[in-house]
C-alpha cells in the first residue's frame, strides 16, 4: 500500500492538481494533514485559490481521502467536503507500524512522543508549519510534508510525502524529486 501524504492545501486548486498528478499519482490512500480549504488570515491567498473547486475535486478524488482538522479548518468546510475532517486525530494501521496524523498546531516532542507511546504509534504526521520534515526520535518517526500550496521555511519547497512498506519519501513537487529519503 503507497500512502500519498499532504497537507496545508489551503485552497489551492493548483497544489492539489499538481500533487496527485506527480508525486502522489500511484498513492492507494491519501492523508490530508489539515487546512484544506482556507488560506488563512496570516497567509496570502495561495495560486489558484478557489476553495470551492478545491472541495469538488477532493470529493471526486478516485483516491481514498482521510484528513484531520486544522487551525484553518472551519464547520462550514465540512458542509462542503465529503472526507470528515472535524477530528483532530487519524490513526491507521499501516506494516510498518501504526501512524497518527494531526495537524500540529499543538504540537511538541515530549507530548507527542508520551501519546504515541500510549497509542503504539511509529509515524507521527503532522502539518501547519508548511515546512518538510522527516526525522527519528528514538523509536518515533516525524513527518511533515510541508505544503505544496504556501511553502515556508529557509528554502521554501512546495512538498508532499510517500510512505510505502520500504521507505518514507519528502519530494520537492516542483524538481519532481526527493528531498530526504527514510528507509525502514
Amino acid at each position: 500500500m503507497l500512502l500519498g501524504i499532504i497537507s496545508d492545501t489551503h485552497g489551492s486548486v493548483r497544489a492539489w492538481r499538481e500533487a496527485l498528478a506527480g508525486p502522489l499519482a500511484a498513492a492507494d490512500q491519501i492523508f490530508h494533514g489539515g487546512d484544506l480549504l482556507y488560506h488563512g488570515p496570516r497567509n496570502p491567498f495561495p495560486s489558484e485559490y478557489d476553495p470551492q473547486e478545491l472541495a469538488l475535486l477532493i470529493n471526486q478524488c478516485s483516491v481514498p481521502v482521510f484528513a484531520v482538522r486544522g487551525n484553518c479548518d472551519s464547520e462550514v468546510d465540512q458542509m462542503l467536503l465529503a472526507p470528515v475532517l472535524q477530528c483532530p486525530y487519524l490513526l491507521a494501521d499501516h506494516p510498518r507500524g501504526r501512524i497518527l496524523v494531526t495537524h500540529g498546531h499543538h504540537f511538541n516532542y515530549q507530548a507527542a512522543q508520551a501519546l504515541a507511546g500510549r497509542l503504539g504509534v511509529k509515524i507521527w504526521i503532522s502539518g501547519h508549519t508548511h515546512e518538510p520534515l522527516l526525522e527519528q526520535k528514538g523509536a518515533l518517526i516525524f513527518l511533515n510534508p510541508g505544503s505544496p500550496a504556501l511553502p515556508k521555511g529557509d528554502l521554501p519547497r512546495r512538498s508532499v510525502a510517500l510512505i510505502s512498506s520500504e521507505e518514507i519519501q519528502l519530494i520537492d513537487i516542483d524538481a519532481s524529486r526527493p528531498l530526504k529519503v527514510f528507509k525502514f
